[in-house]
Parts: C-alpha cells; structure tokens; sequence
C-alpha cells in the first residue's frame, strides 16, 4: 500500500483507465457538439495572475484559490474558472477576431473549498461562449449548446431541465413591487439563495435588507412560485420596462420552441446565478428529480471583458462540470460499461516468426488499427489467453507454415470461428 503521506490530496481524484473512460466519454460528446455548432477550441494557462480573478470577483475570492506567490514575486492562482482568461486572451486579440466569436474550451478548473457530493476540489467544465453579438439568439444559441451536450449523452427532457430567467426582467418587476435601486443587490441576494433558506429567514431578509412590506413580499413570492409568462404579461405588463423584457424573453422561448428544444425549458425567475457579472438572460441545468446540484450555469455578461481591461464587446456563456454529470449518468444508468479493447493480437508460435509479426504490427497500426502482442516469449497458450485478458477483437497466430505460405490464422474471439487470410491482404 501506498505510505498515507503520499495519499491521494483530498477533492481530488486519480484517473485509471476505468475512470477516464467516463471523463473522455463525457468529453468527447462535449467536443462533437461544440463542433457541430461552429464553435472554435482553446485553451489557456492554468496558471494565472491573481489580480485577474480579484478584478473579477472581489478579495473574497481568494480564501476559494489555489494562490501563492511564484518565484518571480507574482501573486498567481490556479484558475478557478475559465471566463476570466477568456476575457484576457480577448482584451488581448479582439479587435483583429471576426465577430461574433464562437469559442470553447475543457479546462481543469481548481477551489479551495470543503468537497461534498457533486463538488470536488478540481473538475473539468465545458465553457462555451459567444463573444460580439447583442441580439437575444446568441443567449438561445448557447443554451441549445448546453441542452444538446446533454443530449448527446443520453438524457432526455424527463431526465433535466433548463431554468431560465432574466435579471434585466427581473430588475424591472423588482422596480415595479417597490424594490429602490439601491437595495436591489439586497434582493437579487436573497432570490438567488432563496430555494435553501426558511421561508420566514428568506421573509426577514427581504424586509431588511431590501426594504420590503409583508404585501410586497408575497407578491415578490408569487412571482418567484412559477408565475408565467402570461400572468407575468397580465399582471406586469403595462409598465413599459417590463413589456420590454417580457417581449425579449418571448423571443428567447421561441427560438428554443423552434429549435425543438421547448421540452427542455421552464421560465424560474429565482435563477439569478451570483455573479455579479451576469447583466441579462441567465439559466441553470437541473436534474428533474432535484437530487443534484446544478448541472450547468450561464448567461449573458456583457461587461466582463471591460473589467479586465478589454474592448466593450456583448458575451454570454456557460460552464458545465464534469462530476454532477458524471454522477446524474451513473444514476440514469447511462455510464458505458468499460472493457479493454484491441483491434488486433499477434501470436508468433516461435521466436522465429517474430519479426514478421513486428513488421505485420506496424503495418496495421500503420492503417489506424489498434494492435497489441507479448513482449517477451511465451508459450501459444499464455499468448492466447493474454488477447483474450487485452479484449482483442481478432488474434492473428503467425508459425512457420503460415510464413512459408504468407498468411496468418485470424481468430474470431466473439465466435471462435479461424480463417486465413494473405498477409499482403492486411497491410
């Protein structure tokens, strides 16, 4: 066993090859629909100034970091999140980019803080982003990204959903019940953690710290236990700020409905996501069962690449972690049991017969096939039972009759059944 002062950092996790095989599962459907998408990959630095992620989210943020002081006297930090170094890579090149810019990236993304279900300590998040495009399609088009990375993976509307909201709509309903502008930070605070709070906490809040009667609070209540858009329109519509937002939201909800994704999507005005980054259209992914923690977060922030100095440019994004998806797959049955696999295992039956089998092995692998054999002499037996431990699709058994004749015996080991076929045939 390994010394415990070696062990395995807590929040942390090893990858053996079982486990990977869920993470580039996870992955690669992530990259196909990104891709299918017109979405360009990057990466960047893991390492990074810690200026940047205190511009962005305040002092508080470094008591989450990875920080120290490197060796050149720099404040640096493991990146927590991507969106930051998006914007620095952006401030740096944007102007010379064709807009809108349709980026996306897999990053490891690295907290400080106490692992518990579905929150670990490092994990991998799909980021993507359209950058350079106001209009309410690009906020529907990355959704849709979302939803159908999810898709790709064999959930469905009854598995998830997609709580979608509006802070610009929300701001103006807010102004409407009597929250002063002053004190509507105050309240966006309370929504956005009022799900976990006791009603009467959640009551007190409001009425302290953002100034509300008990009448305004049950009509902020009302609003916030699935009033519609209809009743919203009914009830709200004729102040001019909200029929504005309210016709922008429409809009979003149709392109979705359009996209045939309208399963997928449910109006929530307490998803008000807490980064104060975010200044429109924002959503949250769900497990329906409500077991899990969110799934994914995102919406538009369309003046974070000023905060790190960039040029004004209208984004809107999303982050999805691999280990709450990770864990709604294993609980859907939807993880793929894993085996060992390989195209082809060459059995040489004597020494003799070894270099036209490393010649044959590179011939194959030459054509993209995968192909294993014993490294070290060994009798047919043991190297029919090592394919068979390697899940070799079809072993091919090299002696000296078949060098003469210059063929192999290629086994079948679903079926068992042998054929012969010309080497020349293979490579």
């Amino acid at each position: 066993m390994a010394s415990p002062e070696f062990a395995k950092l807590p929040g942390f996790r090893d990858f053996p090859p079982e486990d990977f095989a869920l993470r580039a599962h996870i992955q690669d459907a992530w990259r196909r629909v990104a891709r299918r998408y017109g979405f360009q990959e990057y990466d960047a630095p893991p390492l990074e100034s810690l200026d940047l992620y205190v511009e962005k989210s305040g002092e508080e943020i470094v008591g989450q970091l990875y920080n120290f002081v490197d060796k050149g006297d720099r404040p640096v930090a493991l990146r927590p999140e991507m969106t930051p170094s998006l914007a620095r890579m952006l401030g740096e090149r944007s102007r010379s980019l064709s807009k809108p810019i349709r980026w996306f990236t897999m990053p490891q993304l690295f907290r400080y803080e106490r692992a518990q279900r579905g929150r670990l300590r490092e994990h991998f998040q799909w980021n993507v982003d359209i950058v350079g495009e106001a209009n309410v399609a690009a906020d529907a088009e990355v959704l849709a990204v979302a939803i159908d990375g999810l898709r790709e993976l064999g959930l469905t509307a009854d598995d998830f959903a997609a709580r979608v909201s509006d802070r610009r709509l929300l701001t103006a309903l807010l102004a409407v019940i009597g929250v002063k502008q002053a004190q509507l930070g105050a309240a966006f605070s309370v929504i956005d953690k009022i799900e976990r709070l006791p009603e009467e906490k959640a009551d007190h809040l409001l009425a302290d710290q953002a100034g509300l009667d008990a009448g305004q609070i049950g009509t902020l209540r009302e609003l916030l236990n699935g009033a519609s858009m209809n009743e919203l329109d009914e009830t709200f519509g004729g102040d001019a700020a909200v029929a504005s937002e309210l016709e922008r939201m429409r809009h979003y909800l149709s392109t979705l409905d359009a996209m045939g994704l309208g399963d997928f999507v449910q109006l929530d005005l307490r998803i008000v996501r807490g980064l104060a980054y975010y200044t429109g259209i924002v959503f949250e992914l769900f497990d329906r069962e409500g077991e899990l923690r969110a799934i994914c977060g995102g919406g538009r922030y369309d003046r974070l690449l000023e905060l790190v100095g960039g040029d004004p440019h209208p984004a809107v994004g999303f982050g999805m972690g691999d280990v709450v998806l990770g864990e709604l797959l294993a609980d859907r049955g939807l993880v793929p049991p894993y085996a060992r696999s390989v195209d082809y295992f060459i059995v040489p039956v004597t020494p003799d017969e070894r270099p036209a089998a490393l010649r044959l092995a590179h011939g194959l692998r030459d054509r993209g096939y995968s192909v294993s054999y014993g490294l070290k002499e060994q009798t047919v037996g043991k190297q029919m039972k090592t394919a068979s431990r390697e899940g070799a699709r079809t072993v091919l058994v090299l002696g000296p009759e078949e060098l003469e004749k210059g063929v192999v015996v290629a086994r079948d080991m679903t079926s068992g059944e042998q054929r012969e076929i010309p080497i020349a045939e293979l490579v």
